[in-house]
């Protein structure tokens, strides 16, 4: 029950002044404003092509101006190619789905591989390594444009679950991680002999199998949806 701020006596809780000293009465809940906003705000999105302008230009200056130090410092070493490409590969990722959101797939997963090959490429020339670029770096980037592409073939072509989606992603990374080995191991002994690259793909093989379990027992997978909100 309210009482009365200046006399103290016990109020009606709809009283708008004590009935003894006519003092008004004070309603905290319905005269001052909510410590916070009943509705939620709602704020303009910010325009896609303005945040793509502005990380073009972040990037394009950082580009320009450590190709000018590198002039101006260190002429004979091209340091700057490191930073450059970099910046390229940064745009390729983030400010070209910005301008293109229509783009199909494969085409954005090419150009994101094609901008890491162009940095890995960059660097060869810093370092005077064309030959492991040729021979170690651009088959590891082949290896992993075929397993991208065929990820995202299983993921887009039918309508599946979070559980399948770890499942198909976690055996690409298995698959990838085999390919890397081979790699390796053709550049360096000319012989693949797979040891860390088993181990991994392993551990990828328990994984995947308990998912599929559950994705295949109706109990498991709502036990599952429950727990983890999927």
């Amino acid at each position: 029950m309210p009482y009365c701020v200046n006399c103290g006596v016990e109020m009606n809780p709809g009283a708008q002044a004590c009935p003894l000293c006519q003092t008004p009465a004070w309603h905290p809940e319905q005269d001052e404003p909510s410590y916070f906003p009943t509705t939620p705000a709602q704020v303009t999105p910010a325009s896609k092509r303005a945040l793509a302008a502005l990380l073009s230009s972040m990037l394009g200056s950082v580009s320009l101006c450590c190709g000018l130090l590198n002039l101006v410092l260190k002429p004979g070493h091209p340091w700057s190619l490191y930073v450059i490409g970099a910046a390229l590969m940064l745009w390729v990722w983030f400010v070209l789905p910005l301008l293109s959101r229509r783009l199909p797939i494969f085409f954005r997963l090419s150009a994101d591989v094609a901008a890491v090959g162009v940095y890995v490429y960059l660097i060869s020339l810093g370092t005077d390594g064309q030959e492991w670029f040729f021979h170690l770096a651009l088959p590891i980037l082949g290896i992993l444009c075929a397993d991208v592409f065929l990820l995202s073939f299983l993921l887009q072509g039918h309508r599946r679950s979070m559980l399948s989606s770890m499942a198909l992603t976690i055996a690409a990374i298995g698959l990838f991680v085999l390919g890397l080995e081979f790699c390796i191991d053709r550049y360096l002994h000319s012989l693949w002999h797979p040891t860390w690259s088993l181990v991994v793909a392993v551990a990828c093989i328990a994984l995947i199998v308990p998912l599929r379990i559950v994705r295949r027992v109706p109990s498991l997978r709502e036990e599952a949806r429950r727990r983890f909100h999927m």
